[in-house]
């Protein structure tokens, strides 16, 4: 993996959904563990990480049962689908990838995507 180029996001009211996507340039996507984390003024913090095998996910207690975490290796895509927004989700979402998705996000992330803004109105 090379670049992740991110997508979606926007202004959305609270109780709506939305999914975010982010599309990797590079080779052997298939082999990399996938993350998204997300970063207000104050601080970045884990969402949600896919394993490679997809054999595995995790969720941030903040998001779990809301979010969705998913991929197609078929077109070096992952996803973000995040449901019964709140004003709480509102930040700068950024997709990541790189080896060893764990319960806190990636432990080594090989690349960064650029952020993609999520605001909830209330």
């Amino acid at each position: 993996v090379q670049d992740l180029v991110q997508s979606g996001g926007g202004l959305v009211q609270a109780g709506d959904s939305l999914t975010l996507s982010c599309t990797a340039s590079g080779s052997r996507f298939s082999d990399y563990d996938l993350a998204w984390y997300r970063q207000t003024p104050e601080i970045r913090t884990f969402a949600a990480s896919i394993s490679a095998n997809s054999d595995s996910t995790y969720y941030a207690d903040s998001v779990k049962g809301r979010f969705t975490i998913s991929r197609d290796d078929a077109k070096n895509t992952f996803y973000l689908q995040m449901s019964r927004l709140n004003v709480d989700d509102t930040a700068v979402y950024f997709c990541a990838a790189g080896r060893t998705a764990y319960a806190k996000g990636i432990r080594v992330v090989s690349a960064w995507g650029m952020g993609t803004q999520v605001t909830v109105s209330s």
